[in-house]
């Protein structure tokens, strides 16, 4: 008791120290330096990519010498001729973006649950759990898009005779179906990392207190794991937002299928319009900047609302 007494009192004196500041204002230059090659290439990577796209939006169309427009292009595509297309594929990816991430997080908290849990062959079915996200997404949207032809597999099992990529409801079932098989098992991956660390006598007081299996998994294996979870969303949610291979290959983005990714390759490629493609690309990475910055916002606020639920328990030890 002495001991700690003692050290507890040193401790201060030690870290208001002149040598000691010196060494972490030195450990922070150190830091700082070992980062800035980071953020370079970040930089050239990420900002040239989003200024260059920028710049070029605000000149029109066409190959060559184009003339200075200024915001003509970003008006063509928010009330413009352009309006109706642009906010029907920002409706249409917002729409695949909830329906797949909540699928994806339903299925892939079950799928880590049961792999969480001893039994033989656990092995083997993590490794087969994964095979889906292993394949590339291009592959995998030709193996969805076989699947869901008039003569493919889903017909011939379900017995029914529907042209899944001939209209707007079954094109965008057929195109969440493929996402949700490829990406719920990388959300099952992250669940099942924060499962794994979950230390198993706090599931034994649990059941001495009497806490059913549900009470368990609400009161415990949830509040536990909600920092790998909110993380595997932010990565779907992302993820989803620009989601281009799989309605390119399955539909080509027709029948109300046009993500904002795809509309944006569509304009600046298939119709040559590289100032007005210019301009979608800006108006999809601000969308999903905001949203990303949101949710990222309501991250924070979590892990401040996590910390002060310690606070007490620092002051009960004091």
């Amino acid at each position: 008791m002495s001991l700690i007494t003692s050290l507890t009192k040193r401790q201060p004196t030690t870290t208001s120290s002149g040598p000691v500041r010196d060494i972490r204002e030195k450990d922070g230059r150190l830091a700082f330096w070992l980062v800035v090659p980071s953020l370079i290439v970040l930089t050239i990577v990420i900002a040239f990519p989003v200024v260059w796209s920028f710049v070029r939006s605000l000149y029109g169309d066409g190959i060559g010498a184009t003339p200075f427009v200024g915001g003509d292009n970003y008006a063509n595509a928010l009330w413009g001729n352009g309006s109706a297309e642009f906010w029907d594929a920002a409706r249409f990816t917002y729409f695949f973006t909830a329906v797949s991430v909540v699928l994806e997080v339903l299925i892939g908290v079950g799928m880590a649950l049961v792999a969480n849990r001893a039994f033989r062959g656990r092995g083997l079915l993590r490794a087969s759990v994964l095979v889906p996200w292993a394949i590339p997404t291009a592959v995998a949207a030709v193996l969805w898009k076989w699947a869901f032809d008039p003569n493919g597999i889903v017909n011939a099992v379900t017995g029914w005779d529907l042209i899944w990529t001939g209209a707007e409801g079954p094109s965008t079932v057929a195109i969440i179906v493929a996402d949700v098989w490829k990406t719920a098992p990388f959300v099952a991956l992250l669940v099942l990392a924060g499962l794994q660390i979950i230390p198993e006598d706090v599931y034994e007081a649990a059941r001495l207190d009497g806490a059913t299996a549900w009470q368990q998994f609400v009161r415990i294996t949830l509040p536990l794991v909600r920092p790998a979870l909110l993380v595997a969303i932010l990565f779907r949610l992302l993820d989803a937002l620009r989601m281009y291979d799989l309605p390119a290959i399955m539909t080509g983005g027709a029948n109300g299928t046009t993500t904002l990714s795809v509309l944006v390759v569509q304009s600046s490629l298939s119709q040559l319009k590289p100032g007005y493609g210019g301009a979608l690309a800006t108006l999809t990475f601000l969308l999903i900047f905001i949203t990303a910055f949101l949710f990222v916002r309501m991250l924070n606020v979590n892990a401040v609302e996590q910390a002060g639920v310690r606070t007490p328990r620092k002051k009960d030890s004091e």
